[in-house]
């Protein structure tokens, strides 16, 4: 462990302190030994008048303003003479006189000087240890965020300023995001040559806030920005205004913008806003007032009366549902621009952007990939290719291959690979299980194509089915959905008409969450169902912060009676066609099974091709469920 000598220093300071005054003392007295000529027998005074009356006293020396004398005086016993300590009292007036009449030698020593002089530097030097231990202290602290050297400096923002920020990011380093890389390279431009749109009238936007899902890439198109404007950027999270002072939020927003102002034109960046944005006044018992107060600040900051001209705020947020309606209006941010997970051209893009730094074999296929990754977000996309790349230098291969991709898509989705079965009874009814979901999905007409079926676990699956879609989805039909209901069925009914009611297992709990999730979207949300076009519950399903906590129930409880019966009519229904599907091609199922126990992982391609040599009916005509 390094320690500082700075710490050295501070953990010294009580140990010199106490040393010091050890050696003060120590060296005082050896100075008056010293200077009473190191005496070693003491006299008392009425002696030592007996030893001046007898004459036995030859001279004296008096010390310490003639408190102490050190006399010489002859012994009776052997007639030597002997150096002798005499503390004389206070009042002895009569003694010089006395000596004189004696005749008898005598000097005055007067006070030490050493003593006085050491004395004040004892007094000092304490002091002074002191100061230069808490400057040591005060200056340590000070470089800890919140310490006690930053006591004066709570108010102050902590915002990260770049006179040119050096992001390392541009907007060609961006992909799947088009419209929104448009909407803010227009705000580039308006800094950098605002002339254009002036002379036509316009103003610059006051503000942009960014709403996205969580890695759809909202901070890297800020770093970008930062990297395209060339004009001083700040940058700053929404949780650093908050602080446990009441005030201090307020007070870094004022001089936030003030540091803001004297900089103009410029950016502030405002990274997961909602943090200190959230609606004033909602929640049981009342809202958080230091929260409010900032946020109260900010609106004034942003589109007050003195205004801010010059300074564009960025801000960025994955929750704008629970931002406050002030913050949203035209005017504070007058734009809001949507950063939506990419589709397949998108994905592509961003796979070409990742793929620079890649070693890639020639069997890679970008598009193929992209096609595959439905729902992926550029941090997913980012991520996938670097697993990739960690399980190609893991198996020590030169080059990323397909069949990394394949792995790094899996573990990405599902997880890490787990230990493989052993062949039994559990490995071969999970097998039948999986086949269940795949012979389904590939005879429903709506179902979209199997990948691959495999065995092998993962995360908390002891077996996968991989569906790819055909196309992007932006619009779901009825039959749509039923089939995948029945898809998600398809596994339980393979149990159920293979092994029987009671080797049915829980292998299929998680497929009966979401049937049961989007049958009843089908009939609450969708109106796809016999209680007619109607919506009976709003998209928001959270709570928030209380303020949806006490609402009242949509419809009622005959309604909430109907939803439950038509919710379940949908699944027995789907179910019922799942089951007789098993026993209509008992025969295909058993050679599938067969071949997934022995191969582990079969693919979409050769499912579909051995399926097709036990059924002849032709895609066109496959089964659409109807209810």
């Amino acid at each position: 462990m390094k320690i500082s000598w700075r710490t050295i220093v501070l953990w010294s300071l009580p140990a010199l302190v106490i040393g010091f005054f050890i050696w003060q003392g120590a060296f005082a007295q050896t100075a008056v030994n010293m200077g009473n000529n190191a005496a070693r027998t003491r006299m008392s005074y009425g002696r030592f008048l007996d030893y001046l009356q007898a004459d036995r006293v030859t001279s004296v020396d008096l010390y310490d303003g003639g408190r102490t004398a050190i006399v010489e005086a002859v012994d009776e016993l052997n007639n030597q003479v002997e150096r002798l300590r005499v503390d004389l009292p206070a009042n002895s007036p009569d003694l010089i006189s006395r000596l004189r009449e004696a005749n008898i030698n005598f000097d005055s020593h007067p006070p030490r000087s050493e003593g006085a002089v050491w004395g004040l530097l004892g007094n000092l030097i304490f002091p002074i240890l002191l100061i230069v231990g808490l400057f040591f202290l005060f200056r340590r602290s000070s470089n800890v965020p919140g310490g006690p050297g930053q006591a004066m400096n709570f108010g102050k923002s902590k915002a990260r300023f770049s006179m040119e920020a050096k992001t390392g990011v541009l907007f060609d380093d961006v992909a799947g995001v088009d419209e929104a890389k448009e909407e803010l390279q227009e705000v580039v431009t308006f800094l950098k040559k605002p002339e254009r749109f002036t002379a036509v009238g316009a103003r610059i936007p006051k503000g942009v806030l960014l709403v996205g899902p969580p890695g759809t890439g909202k901070t890297l198109l800020a770093k970008a920005i930062a990297g395209e404007a060339g004009v001083p950027f700040f940058s700053i999270s929404g949780s650093e205004f908050v602080e446990m002072f009441v005030g201090v939020g307020a007070s870094r927003v004022r001089d936030l913008f003030k540091k803001a102002k004297e900089n103009a034109p410029c950016i502030i960046f405002i990274d997961e806003i909602d943090a200190v944005g959230r609606q004033r006044g909602a929640g049981i018992g009342g809202g958080n007032d230091e929260r409010e107060q900032t946020l109260n600040q900010l609106l004034t900051e942003m589109d007050g009366f003195e205004g801010n001209s010059g300074i564009i705020i960025i801000a960025a947020t994955n929750r704008p549902d629970v931002l406050d309606s002030a913050l949203l209006r035209p005017g504070r941010f007058d734009r809001q621009v949507t950063v939506d997970s990419p589709d397949i051209k998108g994905r592509l893009s961003i796979l070409n952007v990742h793929a620079r730094d890649k070693k890639l074999s020639n069997e890679i296929s970008l598009d193929a990939i992209a096609r595959r990754t439905p729902g992926f977000t550029g941090a997913d996309l980012a991520n996938l290719l670097n697993e990739a790349a960690i399980l190609t230098a893991r198996r020590r291969k030169e080059a990323i291959t397909m069949r990394e991709i394949d792995d790094a898509v899996d573990r990405v989705v599902a997880g890490m690979e787990g230990t493989p079965l052993m062949d039994g009874k559990s490995k071969r009814l999970i097998a039948y299980h999986e086949v269940g979901h795949a012979i389904v999905g590939t005879l429903v007409k709506e179902h979209d194509p199997v990948q691959k079926v495999t065995l092998v676990p993962r995360g908390q699956a002891r077996g996968l089915t991989w569906f790819m879609p055909n196309e992007e989805q932006g619009l779901i039909s009825r039959s749509q959905i039923l089939a995948r209901i029945t898809g998600a069925l398809g596994g339980r009914a393979a149990e159920k008409v293979i092994f029987g009611d009671a080797e049915v297992t829980t292998g299929a709990g998680n497929d009966l969450q979401q049937v049961t999730g989007m049958a009843r979207q089908m009939v609450t949300r969708y109106g796809m169902s016999d209680l007619g076009p109607m919506s009976l519950e709003t998209q928001q399903s959270e709570v928030f912060l209380g303020r949806d906590l006490m609402t009242r129930s949509e419809y009622s409880d005959e309604i909430a009676s109907r939803i439950d019966a038509q919710v379940r009519t949908i699944v027995e229904h789907c179910y019922e066609d799942a089951c007789q599907m098993m026993r209509d091609h008992r025969v295909v199922i058993d050679r599938l099974v067969d071949l997934l126990i022995e191969k582990e992982t079969i693919d979409g391609d050769e499912f579909r091709q051995i399926v097709a040599e036990y059924t002849d009916v032709p895609e066109k005509e496959r089964y659409v469920p109807v209810i």
